[in-house]
């Protein structure tokens, strides 16, 4: 399909309600720009959207990050200029299409050692990594950090990058399967225990002492156990919720388990200006460049068939990281 489209939903529900419709792209305003899309990544997220956990308002696009090509600029714009490589992954929902328009501040320049499909498989997990380890957790050399979900997208960037910064990384995964891949990233202890007895095993692991840092992108389901892992004066690092919100907790539960700090963040807050954005994605894609992080794309599909790729990735057909390709 040549002429521009995008993929649109005019109601929440199953994959079916992706369709693909043409659409004229608007010229780029004041400090807009104007990104012809070469590869869109494809997030778990984005069936949220889709199925309505998380509503919008309808109709609504998909998606929330993308590389491609400046087609067009617009009165202002002073970073990027016609035939740039650029990328995203703080605009919201609206990547599943051949065109989007972007503030240039919300726009990244992509490396030339970079490819555009890494880039759009690589911005949301990889700067949430970033964030996650070098500015939330500021984690050290030596530290121990639990990693709940070790396989999935954004817990495989993890364990590579805490290996890479001389970290002691206990990963947990849900199989002995995913664990076995932790494993393979670099992973000095990888268990597949059910979770409940998670706490005793990383204690056992700790000589009893836990972990000072835990990054949990679980939430309901592994609260407890991130309660009875994390050390003394140690921080819990709460940044999803695929399994549920952490269920409400007390100030004094936070002193009995001992003194422990608590954080939720978001992409968002830590990007939450050009100069971070650039910075956060300059360093992970420096981290992909210098083989410290190794990103796999197994999957490929065409944009126009976002509804198998959704269908794919609920189902767990799936392994590493998914674009669509316009």
């Amino acid at each position: 399909m040549t002429h521009p489209y995008a993929i649109i939903m005019h109601e929440h529900g199953g994959p079916d309600v992706l369709t693909v419709e043409p659409f004229e792209p608007a010229q780029p305003g004041p400090g807009q720009v104007l990104v012809r899309q070469t590869a869109i990544g494809l997030n778990f997220i984005d069936t949220y959207v889709r199925s309505g956990l998380y509503p919008g308002k309808l109709p609504q696009g998909l998606g929330g990050e993308a590389a491609g090509v400046v087609d067009a600029i617009g009165k202002g714009v002073d970073v990027f200029k016609v035939g740039d490589r650029v990328g995203y992954c703080t605009l919201g929902p609206g990547s599943y299409a051949t065109h989007r328009l972007a503030d240039q501040d919300k726009l990244v320049p992509i490396p030339a050692d970079i490819s555009d499909e890494q880039a759009a498989a690589a911005l949301l997990k990889g700067c949430t990594a970033e964030y996650l380890i070098e500015r939330c957790a500021h984690v050290k050399p030596g530290q121990s950090v639990l990693v709940h979900a070790a396989a999935g997208g954004v817990g495989t960037i993890l364990v590579q990058w805490l290996k890479a910064i001389g970290a002691t990384v206990i990963a947990h995964a849900g199989n002995a399967q995913k664990a076995a891949l932790a494993t393979e990233l670099g992973a000095d202890h990888a268990l597949s225990c059910p979770i409940d007895e998670l706490g005793d095993a990383v204690k056992a692991l700790t000589d009893g002492a836990g972990v000072p840092v835990v990054l949990d992108g679980v939430g309901a389901a592994s609260w407890s156990a991130s309660l009875a892992c994390v050390a003394r004066r140690g921080l819990i690092v709460s940044y999803g919720n695929a399994s549920g919100a952490v269920p409400p907790f007390t100030a004094l539960q936070l002193m009995q388990h001992g003194s422990i700090f608590v954080t939720r963040p978001t992409l968002g807050d830590y990007c939450h200006d050009a100069a971070e954005l650039r910075a956060s994605a300059a360093r992970m894609f420096a981290m992909i460049a210098s083989g410290a992080v190794t990103l796999r794309i197994d999957q490929r599909f065409k944009l126009t068939d976002a509804a198998e790729a959704h269908r794919a990735l609920e189902s767990r057909a799936t392994t590493g990281a998914s674009v669509l390709i316009p």
